[in-house]
């Protein structure tokens, strides 16, 4: 075989290894029957970019949530494994209450994991000027404790404001009362909960929501708030460039 030959075989050799390519990015799902409407992180079609999903059987919302995922760890580990060995590259879920698994799941994966939106309220605040703080919409602001806020490097103090006295989202999302969802209600009680936490403190310059259910929501509370208005889309995307940067064209 001549050089020319040789050297263009080596640079054409394609690299094995996986199972499935094109994804870099796993995601752990809880087991839940409610809609996930676009914008959800759980509906494929939010994603600019492919993404692998696994669901964990029997972790429900409400045991996530209400229980912080008592015995499900195991579960989430074994799943977490299975994504890295389908061909992700890197993990998250989509329950920002699983950042108390954080440590766990990257110390067992040996992959970059990023279990909560919450974890972007350290980079947020140094975005603020003085005298300014986040605050942070959750779900569920009286299970959210702070191990929760610890695990994902979120001071203790900084101001929550819930969904649980709402009309639809707790209701569907976490008590499973149904499984269809009215959009409008959930959509007002996001807005109800922004109000309610920036009328608490005036402070509040960011918002970032914990629950991967609420982007649908978040160019609303955008447009009544007007503040800066974080998620795990926004987490999720810097997440992913970092796996797959752009490849720019040389020169002008």
């Amino acid at each position: 075989m001549s050089d020319h030959h040789a050297g263009s075989s080596l640079t054409s050799m394609a690299r094995g290894g996986k199972a499935v390519y094109g994804a870099p990015l796993g995601i752990l799902m809880l087991d839940a029957r409610f809609p996930r409407i676009p914008g959800d992180m759980g509906n494929a079609q939010t994603w600019p970019f492919p993404v692998l999903y696994s669901v964990v059987r029997g972790a429900s919302p409400e045991k996530v949530v209400l229980r912080q995922g008592h015995g499900l760890l195991p579960d989430f580990l074994e799943a977490a494994e299975g994504l890295v060995a389908l061909g992700a590259e890197a993990i998250t879920t989509n329950c920002g209450f699983l950042s108390l698994f954080q440590r766990e799941i990257s110390a067992h994966v040996r992959v970059p994991v990023a279990t909560s939106a919450l974890m972007q309220v350290p980079w947020i605040q140094a975005t603020l000027p003085p005298g300014q703080r986040v605050g942070i919409i959750t779900i569920s602001a009286a299970t959210l404790t702070p191990d929760h806020l610890a695990a994902a490097g979120v001071p203790s103090d900084t101001p929550i404001a819930g969904t649980e006295q709402g009309r639809e989202f707790f209701r569907v999302l976490i008590k499973a009362e149904k499984t269809d969802l009215d959009i409008d209600l959930a959509r007002q009680d996001i807005l109800d909960a922004g109000r309610a936490l920036v009328s608490r403190d005036p402070t509040i310059g960011a918002i970032v929501l914990e629950c991967t259910n609420m982007p649908p929501y978040a160019a609303a509370l955008r447009e009544d708030l007007g503040l800066p208005i974080y998620d795990i889309y926004s987490m999720i995307t810097w997440f992913h460039a970092g796996l797959r940067p752009r490849a720019w064209p040389r020169g002008i």
